[in-house]
């Protein structure tokens, strides 16, 4: 017989495998290897019958490994957050965290980046949205942007455990460069930051990253590579969106892109909105609507929550005074930049910054 064609005595087709695409518990549609006598039979009703218990099994068998790889993957963050592993700065742009408490909520700067969670969960809220992640989903971030974030399930017995990885513009830039690659339908939310369902592929992809750990010469020349299927994973999948619009000259969320930057390059100077809108090539009044779309927030919130945040980060780790700290960032009077700060953080400078020595710092 011919591959596909059906044998007359058993009404099984007879090719031994075909390309076909199933939507498989993780949310995904991908092609697989499928033996044939999966494939339904309208002809034969007992073939069916088996076709429909051998579906299963191998959807079954693909939960099994997705699973498999969400174990491994708390295991790897395990290991090289422990005493044994020595994971810091080894990849540059690959950070992973282990925390045993739940925390409080914490005022932090988002970084573009995709965040994984091997246990736990975490949640973020980016003005008054609020979005949840867990070891099922990824959290993944466009533009930098101002959040409050909280880890919820985390003990000594099961720590949260998660991984960051950095979006590098320049790298995605490149990547939509080099062909044309299949366009990710348009997200219902037009922030720059969103959750998407984990799959078993980019899981896959960041299991090889880590792995490179184990053997330290082969990073330069193995990783770039790795990265490379990430970026792709992720802007070819339904959270990539503004990622690949951010990355694509012309775009809104481009010109956007450009305002945030030069807020963040002159944080410590006046701005005018009209002259930030003609930076963009948009009306004042279009500039405003974009701007708040991405980051939930206005232009005058968004460069005063960077002051904050900068000054924050100036006594913390420069350990710079509140009077010298505000001045750096641009305010002329330190009681108005007390006032502001206590609003932001909840605390006075100086008992914010003794409270986060205590603590640390919290990421991904």
């Amino acid at each position: 017989m011919l591959p596909g064609q059906e044998d007359p005595y058993t009404g099984v087709r007879s090719s031994s495998h075909i390309f076909s695409s199933l939507t498989i518990p993780d949310g995904r549609t991908e092609k697989y290897n499928i033996p044939a006598f999966i494939l339904p039979n309208p002809a034969n009703t007992q073939c069916n019958r088996l076709n429909y218990s051998a579906k299963h099994i191998l959807l079954d068998h693909m939960t099994d490994e997705l699973l498999h790889a969400k174990n491994t993957l708390t295991e790897r963050i395990e290991y090289w957050t422990g005493t044994k592993g020595n994971a810091k700065d080894a990849i540059p742009g690959l950070w992973m965290y282990k925390y045993e408490a739940p925390s409080a909520r914490i005022r932090i700067i988002q970084r573009p980046s995709i965040c994984l969670i091997g246990q736990g969960s975490k949640e973020v809220l980016l003005g008054k949205d609020s979005l949840v992640y867990d070891r099922d989903h990824y959290l993944v971030t466009s533009l930098d942007l101002p959040v409050v974030a909280q880890i919820r399930d985390a003990s000594p017995e099961r720590p949260y455990m998660g991984l960051a990885f950095t979006l590098e513009q320049k790298e995605i830039a490149k990547l939509l460069a080099e062909g044309s690659l299949p366009i990710p339908s348009k997200l219902p939310t037009q922030r720059a930051m969103s959750v998407g369902q984990l799959s078993l592929s980019l899981i896959d992809a960041f299991l090889r990253l880590i792995n490179l750990l184990e053997e330290p010469v082969s990073i330069p020349f193995l990783a770039p590579s790795i990265k490379r299927e990430i970026l792709y994973r992720l802007i070819t999948s339904d959270q990539g969106y503004h990622v690949r619009q951010l990355s694509m000259a012309g775009s809104q969320s481009s010109q956007i892109h450009g305002a945030v930057q030069w807020l963040k390059d002159n944080y410590n100077k006046p701005v005018k909105m009209e002259e930030l809108a003609e930076l963009c090539h948009m009306s004042l009044s279009s500039f405003h609507h974009h701007f708040h779309n991405l980051t939930a927030m206005s232009p005058l919130q968004y460069q005063k929550w960077f002051r904050l945040q900068e000054a924050r980060r100036l006594m913390l780790v420069d350990d710079l005074d509140v009077t010298r700290a505000a001045f750096e960032v641009g305010y002329e009077s330190s009681s108005q930049f007390c006032r502001e700060y206590s609003r932001q953080f909840g605390n006075s400078p100086a008992k914010d910054i003794r409270l986060l020595k205590q603590s640390g710092p919290m990421d991904a």
